[in-house]
Order: structure tokens, then C-alpha cells, then sequence
């Protein structure tokens, strides 16, 4: 069975992303991207940058697949201002700021379609108390009005700690009938929290799309699949069979200069390998 091939832009995120960065990707033999919304690393409020993208993605044969909204508010290009952006915070303005921020993420559409906006619920550390849902629900409520009348899905991430579980988004979901808002099952994070095919049980009829990565179930290493201890096969099985595939890893944590190169190229290199496994597993699923 052919899979969508996608690749999130988290793996260049802490570099500026260039037509030379989309040339490698299209190599890795994908055939979209997802773009994650971080203005160091691309500037999503700049028309001038949006119509470049466009061009960018064009010249490499790529499509946007969908974006992952802002996680930190950057005053700075050149680096993350460490302002996290939360739609359940209990404090209104600063709750308010991260829905403008996000809007403005969302307007890229004018310039580049995609479908998808993945979206964080909370961080970490929230805890799953019913005033961050309620505030959650309200922020939501307005997104994905927004969202829908530009043609976008909002699709809600599970991340690692209590709040955004699985089990989680889906009573959520189920409670306050947002119809219009799906989930992005991230296989890395539910391999943290209990099990990838128990995860995908729960939460499979409202997955829209998907963050693949691995790990060993103890850190949110986002390996290359079968790097680590997911089991692809079962995972594959529960997976809704017409669920993208979005590869989301993270650059090498290597020193600087050549030995850096050759692990940023080993990534690169072993993308169009897990995508094979990957459609070979699914196809005998």
C-alpha cells in the first residue's frame, strides 16, 4: 500500500529553512512537508517569506501537508524567546496572545494551502484540571471557526504528560462536540504513556493525520522509526489506513562542524528507508 510521505520541518528547526533544505528533503523521497511555525526558523507572518515558500515547494515538486502552529513567542528571529504560548492558560491575555499567534500561523494558507494545523493543547507540566478545559474549549471554539472558513482541519496533538493523553482529547472531544477538530496521533508520545496500538484504539476514528518518530519509551527522543522500541507492525495495523505518515525527528544533538554534517546526512539518508519498511509493513497489515 503507497503511503502519503510527509516530513515535518522540526527536523531544520533550529536552522532557517531554504530552498537547499526542501532540495534534501524532496531527495529523502517525500512528497510534502509539514511546516513547524518557529519564526527563527521561518518567518510565517511575512508575506514576502510565505510567497517564497510557495516558490520553494514548487521548484522541489512539494506540497504544504499541513503546519504545526506556534509553540513560543518569538520577539527575536535569530533565536526562541522562551514566551511559551498556551490556549489553556488561566490568565485571559496571555491565553488571547497565543490565539492571535496562532491566527497569524493559520493566514499562511492565503499564500500556500495546507490542511492540517497540529496544535498543542497544553504543556507538559499543565495538570488536567477542568478549568484548562474549559479555557482550552474556548480558545479552540474560535481556532477552529477561523480555521474552517480557510479551509484547514485542526488537528489536536497528544504530548507527553497528563493532560493531552489519548484518553484525554477524546472524552474532550466527545464533552464538548467540536466536530470540525481532529487529532494528530504522535505514535513517539503515546509510546511514552502506555502503548502506541492501546493508544490508537482509543482516539482512531478521530485521527486526521500523524507525527511518526521512535523511541525507548523512556525519553521523547524522536528517532527514526526502528531505531527504537515502537512495534511498526502493530502500530501500522491500528492506524487508520488512509492516515499519513509524518516523520517528525529531531536534528543529531552532535558537536558542531564535520561530524555534524555526517549525522545530519545519516538522517537524511535513512528516511526514504523507514518510509519503504514503513509501506511494507502497512501493506501486509
Amino acid at each position: 500500500m503507497t503511503i502519503e510521505r510527509v516530513l515535518s520541518t522540526y527536523l531544520f528547526v533550529n536552522r532557517k529553512l531554504t530552498a537547499a533544505l526542501l532540495g534534501e528533503a524532496a531527495r529523502a523521497g517525500v512528497s510534502a512537508i509539514e511546516l513547524f511555525c518557529s519564526r527563527g526558523h521561518f518567518d510565517y507572518r511575512s508575506a514576502d517569506d510565505a510567497r517564497e515558500l510557495a516558490s520553494w515547494l514548487a521548484g522541489n515538486n512539494l506540497t504544504l501537508h499541513s503546519i504545526h502552529s506556534p509553540t513560543t513567542r518569538d520577539f527575536h528571529l535569530t533565536r526562541e524567546s522562551g514566551a511559551p504560548l498556551s490556549i489553556c492558560d488561566p490568565e485571559r491575555l496571555r491565553r488571547q496572545d497565543a490565539v492571535d499567534e496562532i491566527k497569524r500561523a493559520l493566514d499562511l494558507v492565503e499564500h500556500v494551502p495546507f490542511r492540517y494545523c497540529v496544535q498543542h493543547v497544553a504543556h507538559t507540566r499543565d495538570l488536567p484540571d477542568e478549568r484548562r478545559w474549559d479555557v482550552a474549549f474556548s480558545s479552540l471554539e474560535n481556532l477552529s471557526l477561523f480555521a474552517r472558513h480557510r479551509g484547514v482541519t485542526i488537528a489536536l496533538e497528544n504530548t507527553p504528560g497528563e493532560m493531552a493523553t489519548p484518553s484525554n482529547l477524546k472524552k474532550f472531544l466527545d464533552k464538548t462536540r467540536l466536530t470540525s477538530v481532529k487529532l494528530c496521533f504522535d505514535a513517539g508520545h503515546a509510546h511514552l504513556d502506555g502503548g502506541v496500538p492501546e493508544s490508537l484504539e482509543i482516539v482512531r476514528d478521530f485521527v486526521a493525520t500523524t507525527h511518526i518518530h521512535d523511541n525507548h519509551g523512556e525519553r521523547d527522543e524522536h528517532l527514526l522509526p526502528y531505531e527504537g522500541t515502537i512495534d511498526w507492525g502493530a502500530t501500522l495495523a491500528a492506524l487508520p489506513p488512509d492516515a499519513p505518515i509524518v516523520l517528525e525527528l529531531k536534528e543529531p544533538a552532535v558537536a558542531v562542524g564535520s561530524a555534524d554534517v555526517q549525522a545530519f546526512a545519516e538522517t537524511l539518508r535513512g528516511i526514504p528507508r523507514a518510509f519503504d519498511k514503513l509501506e511494507e509493513e502497512r501493506s501486509q497489515a
